[in-house]
Order: C-alpha cells, then structure tokens, then sequence
C-alpha cells in the first residue's frame, strides 16, 4: 500500500506506477450476484452446463464486474491522506482484451498518468490493468478518472 500524505504529494508522482493490489479469486458466487445485480444474465456468465460447451469451457465473469472492481483494487494499491472527498468523474477508455474463467485470479496494476488541478480539486488518470494469473494479456485495461479534494 503506498500512502501519500496530501494531494500535493499524490500530482508529483504522476507518470510512476502507484503499485499492484492482491490476487482476487473470481467464484461463481460472485459472477452469479453480479447478475442478479444488473438482470444481465447470458448463458457464458450463469449457465454452467451450456458453458462447459461453450469457447472457454466454463462460465466467464463480466466485463463490467472485473471494471467494478477496480475501487477494491484501488484501496489496496494506495490512499491520499486528508482528502475531504474523492469522486468517480469517469473513465478515457475501457478494454476486455480476455475473459476471466471462473476460479480465475485477478489483481490490478495501478499507475498515475495525469493530474490537473481545478476548481473542485485535483482530476486524476489513473490506468489500472487487471491481469489474471498465468496469463500474459490484461483482462482490463481502464483509464479512471477522479476528482480529489482536500
């Protein structure tokens, strides 16, 4: 976990990698709740047998349930200290380039790209890349945006 002490500290590591965040089991419990969650239940994530057919031979979790962990990831990776808030402002760009099977384990790398500071505080890019153990290609790859103040 690295900490920063102030917002002041945080824009001065832009262009460094803030760190990576603990493998993350993905179950079916998870990918079924998630579904429930957001009625988006297709075969690939919920149906076991059908998936056991299907391209990857076991049901996958969704893209935007790996995207939706990336705030758990963030916690592990870093924290600002004596912010008086911190808002989700969006994301530049969202990228699936593989699926996560379920039983997969996940973890996020984090890196500061770009901060700019405005009239409520500090806009940062932050790109997180989700990989999966064993695997060489990212499961995510997501430019967050944040609005920081102090």
């Amino acid at each position: 976990m690295r900490n920063f002490g102030n917002l002041g500290e945080f824009a001065a590591a832009v262009g460094e990698e803030l760190g990576t965040s603990e493998w993350l089991t993905i179950t079916q419990a998870r990918v079924d709740q998630f579904a429930e969650a957001t009625d988006d239940h297709q075969w690939i994530h919920t149906d076991r047998e059908r998936s056991a057919e299907g391209p990857f031979g076991t049901t996958v979790a969704h893209g935007y349930l790996t995207l939706s962990l990336i705030p758990r990831f963030e916690s592990e990776i870093f924290t600002v200290e004596g912010l008086s808030m911190a808002l989700n402002y969006g994301s530049e760009s969202v990228r699936f380039p593989s699926p996560v099977p379920v039983g997969s384990r996940v973890r996020a790398i984090a890196s500061l790209e770009h901060v700019e500071w405005g009239q409520h505080g500090l806009r940062a890019t932050v790109k997180f890349v989700v990989e999966r153990e064993g695997e060489e290609k990212p499961v995510c790859v997501a430019r967050t945006l944040s609005v920081l103040a102090e």
